[in-house]
């Protein structure tokens, strides 16, 4: 099985894509990366889920990728007597620590760390932004604000802050044990949730010792601020619209993605654009066409990836919402102006040995007649790299080792493939060209290109490329060593 298409596909899994049938299903109709959300369902749940997952990809034999998704530190509000209470414009409200039911003039905000940070002229967000409240005064306890936008507030509503950078940790306790709980699973990929500086992504990296790699999700205007130290150590990148679009105007979010997007090109790091990609297919069968022209924006940027959230956790038709995906996706690549569109906006780099050899490979690749570049990978960086030049022809991923090469199913273009500990670089060209052959990228009459690093088991030491015919016997004739 291959996929006739470069973008990867996110599925999340929940109470409507939980059995072994559904599971299986969402994977034929075209996901390539399954997300466990950590904010929904028991550790147990999840563990089935995982367990599913690894049955399907040993009986297919396809490495297939899990992300666990940490739910991050939740701000919410305390309750109300009587449960809600209208706010109009103009009202006075005020937050404090008092841990006593609330009125229409107050509630608790059980978070000191809150009131630390505000300071005057700060906005507070309830309920994904339905309600807005300027704050007039503040101290250590309490905040003082003015309704500027009205509703319902009910109990244990979310809280936004987006004016200010605040003291908390982007891993509660929860999502301590959750990430321990992930990482001993065996999960490939970690999203961090309420990133706002690089520490964050740090100290998630330090808890989960090289066990699966760190993606850090960008939802905060802080965190838009610090995009670049972030990726620095991260990754991988996710582009968490729902909450950019609660904490930032929403007119801002276009031009963020597309510099996120741009960014992690540059970087050759792996980025998802996630939220409400087609979100009225929880309900019904066919998207809007504005959620259409949003996944075919996402990949005519050259996004690595586009999620589903709730479309395959909770709708009513999860298999449906993954080949809707794939088909977009489909139909984008195919189209002329795709190619042109990633050309255009193709990043060069040039600064290393393994930057001109993949660089060479594409350009190999589009002015010959090569079929596919098969990248041999110790880490994953060949791969990396090789999907940055964003090439015509399809990447075979090869590699070893069983993380790197599920971690390297969210990268743009790569199929990948287990291969046996290689010592020999035309154990390589071997091993290349019967992949070639056996998943459909090329014929016995047809060449690929094979890059990889001698000698083998050196991370990061991509320095040869050749050009491959798919016959066997003429790679032993033109080769006899």
């Amino acid at each position: 099985m291959r996929r006739h298409r470069k973008v990867k596909i996110v599925a999340t899994l929940g109470p409507a894509s939980s059995d072994y049938e559904t599971i299986k299903a969402l994977f034929e109709a075209g996901a390539d990366v399954f997300r466990l959300n950590m904010s929904h369902g028991t550790h147990d749940e999840q563990r089935a889920r995982f367990d599913i997952i690894r049955r399907i990809e040993a009986e297919l034999d396809r490495p297939i990728a899990v992300l666990a998704d940490l739910q991050g530190p939740k701000l919410r509000v305390g309750v109300f007597d009587g449960d809600a209470h209208d706010l109009k414009e103009g009202d006075a409200f005020r937050f404090d620590l008092d841990p006593a039911p609330g009125d229409a003039g107050r509630v608790q905000l059980p978070h000191p760390e809150i009131f630390a940070a505000l300071e005057a002229g700060a906005n507070l967000l309830v309920n994904d932004g339905k309600i807005r409240l300027r704050v007039d005064e503040c101290g250590p306890d309490f905040a003082n604000c003015t309704v500027t936008v009205g509703g319902t507030i009910s109990n244990r509503k979310g809280v936004n802050v987006p004016d200010v950078v605040l003291p908390l940790a982007a891993l509660s306790d929860k999502d301590r044990g959750d990430l321990e709980f992930a990482c001993q699973l065996g999960v490939d990929w970690l999203a961090l949730s309420f990133v706002q500086r690089p520490e964050d992504v740090t100290e998630a990296r330090e808890l989960a010792r090289g066990r699966a790699a760190i993606l850090s999700k960008i939802e905060k205007p802080a965190a838009v601020r610090a995009f670049a130290e972030i990726l620095k150590v991260s990754d991988g990148i996710m582009v968490a619209r729902g909450d950019l679009g609660v904490e930032l105007p929403v007119h801002s979010v276009p031009p963020i993605q597309k510099r996120l997007v741009r960014g992690c090109r540059a970087a050759a790091k792996p980025v998802i654009v996630a939220t409400q990609m087609l979100e009225s297919m929880i309900e019904s069968p066919m998207p809007t066409r504005a959620e259409v022209s949003d996944v075919a924006t996402a990949i005519y940027e050259g996004t690595d990836a586009v999620m589903l959230s709730a479309e395959s956790a909770a709708g009513a038709r999860p298999v449906e919402a993954v080949a809707t995906m794939d088909s977009v996706a489909r139909s984008v690549e195919s189209d002329p102006t795709y190619r042109e569109v990633i050309e255009a906006s193709r990043i060069v780099k040039r600064e290393t040995v393994a930057d001109a050899i993949v660089g060479a490979a594409r350009e190999v690749a589009e002015t010959t007649d090569i079929t596919a570049i098969c990248a041999f990978t110790q880490s994953g960086t060949t791969v990396r790299l090789t999907a940055r030049e964003r090439p015509r022809v399809p990447i075979i991923a090869m590699c070893h080792e069983e993380t790197i090469l599920r971690q390297l199913c969210l990268i743009w273009g790569a199929h990948c493939v287990r291969t046996p500990e290689l010592d020999r670089f035309k154990q390589a060209v071997v091993n290349a060209t019967a992949a070639a052959r056996k998943f459909g990228f090329a014929n016995e009459t047809q060449q690929i290109a094979v890059i990889a690093g001698v000698p083998f088991k050196t991370s990061g030491s991509t320095n040869i490329l050749r050009v491959a015919p798919c016959d066997e016997r003429l790679i032993y004739r033109s080769d006899p060593e």
